[in-house]
């Protein structure tokens, strides 16, 4: 790595076009560079051999690509692959390909470490080290895309950001990258093959849905009872769930997306008719669909799956309330790639 230089990826379309105005080079080479970059995929300033050599040097000399690799991976058993990815800066996050009979699905993350606390999952456990950039999201999504190709015989379909980190705590890059990945002079993918997962930030919703991304938006809720979700969940302390329910409101109104909240039972801490009778009221406020999940062990002792008896009554009074509800099965439990397992044991 060469701290010096600056990474190409890091410029727009608009501040290409500008260093190549300032070098008295067409506005077409910016065009022609930002495709090999997002479109092609390319990694390596010397591939791109519609330039002229003498042009390729000058943008060596000035500029790096920082790419993110496949430092090791693990497949499971039910076909899913845990990729651990290495960083230019040595850093590493976990990604995964969860495969299914109709669909592949990416789900990546957005920040080394995480800036959250929540009790129950293995990646809040870590300090969170650093932002990813809008290109280390984008490597993600082309690996794993890669991979799908390779060992599934069929490209990406699915994105989800419920990897590691917090989305909205990485606005800014995050909101590049699902850009560039929408972009048809990037990866071209339908937003609406993509889900940002949040734990529930209200002003970042807010400001997500003015954002006009036509993306899915996913809530960690986990309890509708504000005492018991901010034990699971302490840094919700800060965010009232009126203010997030506020928010959703806001999301569906400018979106008229419907908000999947994502919500795992555990035995003894929320699987009685008070927490079941709070879901059922904090759904009917917004158009909102429920995914219950499976509780994925992270050796801690201290939270264990509900009773298939909790989960299935669950399910009884959602759907009794016109309330979409479905079971979300864990995948790649046996290598720790299932939801909340991911802890860079790397």
């Amino acid at each position: 790595m060469d701290i010096k230089k600056k990474d190409i990826r890091a410029l727009s379309l608009e501040e290409l076009k500008a260093y190549f105005s300032s070098i008295k080079e067409p506005a077409f080479r910016a065009i022609q560079v930002y495709d090999w970059l997002w479109n092609k995929n390319t990694h390596s300033l010397s591939e791109m051999t519609n330039l002229s050599k003498s042009l390729r040097e000058k943008l060596e000399s000035n500029f790096i690509i920082n790419s993110a690799k496949v430092h090791s991976f693990q497949k499971s058993v039910d076909g899913t692959i845990k990729n651990a990815v290495k960083l230019y800066d040595g850093n590493i996050v976990e990604s995964v390909l969860i495969p299914t009979s109709k669909r592949t699905t990416a789900c990546i993350s957005s920040q080394v470490g995480c800036s959250l606390d929540c009790t129950f999952c293995a990646t809040a456990q870590l300090e969170r080290m650093r932002n990813l950039t809008a290109s280390e999201i984008v490597d993600q999504v082309n690996l794993i895309n890669k991979q799908s190709n390779e060992y599934h015989h069929k490209p990406l379909s699915n994105i989800v950001f419920m990897g590691m980190g917090e989305p909205l705590l990485n606005y800014n890059s995050v909101i590049n990258a699902i850009q560039k990945i929408t972009d048809l002079k990037g990866l071209g993918m339908s937003p609406r093959r993509i889900t940002l997962s949040t734990s529930g930030i209200p002003k970042m919703i807010v400001k997500l849905a003015d954002e006009n991304l036509k993306i899915k938006l996913a809530l960690s809720l986990h309890s509708a009872i504000e005492e018991k979700r901010n034990k699971l969940m302490p840094f919700s302390l800060k965010f009232p769930l009126k203010d997030i329910l506020e928010s959703l409101k806001y999301w569906y109104a400018q979106t008229k997306s419907r908000i999947t909240f994502e919500y795992i039972i555990w035995a003894g801490i929320n699987d009685s008719d008070e927490d079941i009778k709070a879901l059922v009221m904090f759904c009917k406020q917004v158009p909102s669909k429920v995914n219950l999940i499976q509780y994925n062990s992270i050796d801690d002792g201290i939270y264990s799956q509900a009773s298939n008896l909790a989960v299935e009554k669950y399910i009884q009074h959602l759907e009794k309330n016109n309330i979409i509800a479905k079971i979300r099965k864990s995948r790649g439990q046996d290598i720790d790639a299932a939801c909340g397992q991911l802890a860079n044991k790397h």
